[in-house]
């Protein structure tokens, strides 16, 4: 059996990803199956940046081969915002409703 450690606490995504790579003799993991693994601050300034310093980090901690991943919402009308801090674009990381609120009113009047 090969594994592959997909950097992310994101149950969904990993579901995603289990779709996509029906591969025979796959085990693929999530941080949930290495819980000592510690967050790393996503400081890059591009999606792919994020993903393959998540990836090293997870490779790194677990000794298993990893995939990164990281994903946002980039809005033409606000400039590309939130990009890479999508997740973080109201103050807090993660907050879903205080992000779309937060998107929702910067939008405000923009056609």
């Amino acid at each position: 059996m090969k594994r592959l450690l997909l950097a992310t606490r994101n149950e969904g995504k990993l579901r995603e990803l289990r779709a996509l790579l029906a591969i025979p003799n796959l085990v693929l993991e999530s941080f949930a199956q290495h819980p000592l693994i510690g967050d790393l601050e996503e400081t890059g300034v591009t999606f792919e940046a994020n993903a393959r310093a998540k990836a090293a980090h997870a490779a790194r901690s677990s000794g298993v081969l990893a995939l990164g991943e990281d994903s946002g919402l980039e809005v033409d009308a606000l400039g590309g915002a939130p990009g890479v801090l999508s997740a973080r674009y109201s103050g807090g990381h993660g907050d879903d409703a205080a992000n779309l609120a937060k998107l929702l009113r910067e939008l405000e009047g923009v056609e």
